[in-house]
């Protein structure tokens, strides 16, 4: 049995020590037969790195490494390209000067192994020496590979000021890529985030982003043929089923795949866990979700265009966006509306939409408090105890620091609550619609739980008044929808007051 290569970034690593292998060196070539400059978007610990570092080792002429994968006899091995490796991915770039260093560095790394002497002193000068010089000692021309571009940005994405400095200073590096265009054979970036032209590739017109390009849909990630078939001799008694719900899901306009790290994580311990989720936070996100009033129960089924889903600047950030790109959102559908495609966004697996859920809720009270109160949900739930459901929530509000509502007006509007109530009915994995269309009008939300349908209507008095919630889900019949779907369905009207900051009106009924 092979080893997991969990965390290996090195394709020379993973094909000489008997790592298991995902083979995605056809994309190498279908790359190279199309174009020249390449851009990619993914979410972090979803193979980037490897793909470029798999580049790298077909450029130098490495056949061995690619024995019995697909490049090995669709190559030509006999020429053999210089390439520039230059990766932001490591450590933290607080400051310009630091930025400074690392871009010297990186280039000394490269000179030095290489034998050559570089006369000039500032960085992007420098950076365009060095592709001449290797121009003419190899008598090729020159692949560059780029790595995190954008970490350096988003390491001060909190610091409008500091990132906007850096930005300049990244995008005044990679614009030696338009000069030296003679000197080039192949250039390929990615990142996490997909900043405007503009603002970083300034005058690199020709460079194609395949993003949300259904060819290259699967160049990261696996999908669940490869899933199946490469790790076929660990999966004796694994779900598959249910590790597709965990964990599948991912799409830029192809088939789904599975992000890497999660699903070797899985194979080597087969416990379901966010083990991608983990890595890191959305904290940075969560902020700015509050600060726009963003509704989170849309999350489950969001719209946007071409211009929100493509690329964003600094001082120019949409959350919808960086939802998407950066792994918490993916696309679910694309409609065309009038002249211009609409992408339907949703969360990618249960491991997202319970972790972010419970990431969000974490927010606005102690962790143990929390956990207390969705197990008051869960049971309250499981034994149909309406009462206890309405304990619950009243507690989890009535908890919420003072301060917090102090530095927010949040707590007026509607869509707060309403995320609350979601966010709960999503972190216990629960099976939620929201903002359901009916022939009488959407339905704020509908929870399933057990065979029993649970149809929620929010409401806030101070501008609605009282009885209204319960009032609209009877008059408007929206129960009538969820008849074949479900054994028992509960109507429940829950109003709020923001001068009570909590619930003052919870009614149901049985239909």
């Amino acid at each position: 049995m092979k080893k997991l290569p969990v965390g290996i970034q090195s394709f020379v690593g993973i094909r000489t020590e008997n790592y298991y292998y995902v083979d995605k060196t056809s994309f190498v070539k279908k790359l190279v037969d199309e174009g020249k400059y390449f851009f990619l978007s993914r979410p972090r610990r979803f193979g980037k790195s490897l793909f470029l570092d798999t580049l790298r080792q077909a450029f130098l002429g490495r056949r061995e490494l690619f024995h019995s994968l697909y490049l090995e006899n669709n190559w030509d091995w006999s020429v053999k390209y210089p390439v520039i490796y230059i990766s932001f991915g490591s450590g933290v770039i607080r400051e310009k000067e630091i930025l400074l260093k690392t871009f010297e560095s990186i280039l000394r790394e490269h000179y030095e192994e290489e034998q050559i002497t570089l006369t000039e002193e500032i960085p992007n000068r420098r950076f365009f020496e060095l592709i001449k010089k290797l121009y003419k000692k190899y008598g090729q021309k020159v692949v560059v590979l780029i790595d995190e571009y954008d970490k350096p940005i988003l390491d001060n994405i909190d610091k409008i000021e500091i990132a906007i400095e850096i930005r300049e200073e990244l995008k005044n590096f990679y614009s030696v890529l338009k000069d030296a265009d003679p000197y080039l054979k192949f250039v390929f970036i990615t990142g996490v985030t997909k900043f405007s032209k503009v603002s970083l590739f300034s005058g690199l017109n020709n460079l194609e982003d395949i993003t949300i390009s259904p060819a290259f849909a699967t160049i990261c990630g696996y999908t669940q043929k490869e899933f199946e078939t490469v790790f076929a001799d660990r999966l004796e008694g694994v779900d598959l089923d249910e590790v597709r719900r965990w964990y599948n899901g991912y799409s830029w306009l192809g088939e789904p795949v599975y992000n890497p790290f999660d699903i070797l994580l899985f194979l080597r311990e087969k416990i379901f866990r966010p083990y991608w989720f983990e890595t890191g936070t959305p904290s940075f996100l969560i902020k700015l979700i509050l600060e726009k009033r963003l509704c989170v129960p849309t999350f489950e089924n969001f719209e946007l265009g071409d211009e929100i889903i493509e690329s964003f600047d600094v001082d120019r950030i949409y959350p919808e966006s960086l939802l998407f790109q950066t792994g918490y959102l993916t696309i679910k559908e694309v409609k065309k509306r009038r002249v211009m495609l609409k992408y339907c966004l949703g969360w990618p697996n249960l491991e997202v939409k319970v972790s972010f859920n419970n990431y969000l809720l974490n927010t606005f009270i102690d962790l143990i408090e929390k956990e207390k109160n969705l197990d008051r949900v869960y049971e309250a739930l499981e034994k149909n105890d309406l009462e206890g459901l309405r304990e619950a929530f009243q507690a989890f509000f009535a908890s919420i620091p003072h301060d917090w509502y102090r530095k927010t007006e949040l707590h007026r509007y509607e869509g707060f609550y309403a995320s609350i109530f979601y966010a709960y009915f999503a972190a216990l994995g629960l099976e939620v619609k929201v903002e359901d269309a009916t022939s009488h009008g959407r339905l704020d939300m509908a929870v399933k739980f057990n065979g029993r349908c649970y149809l929620f209507e929010f409401k806030v008095v101070e501008f609605e008044g009282k009885g209204r919630a319960l009032e609209q889900l009877k008059t408007r019949h929206y129960h009538e929808k969820y008849a074949a779907r479900c054994e028992e369905i509960y109507l429940i009207g829950v109003e709020f007051s923001y001068r009570e900051r909590n619930i003052v009106g919870f009614e149901w009924e049985k239909v």
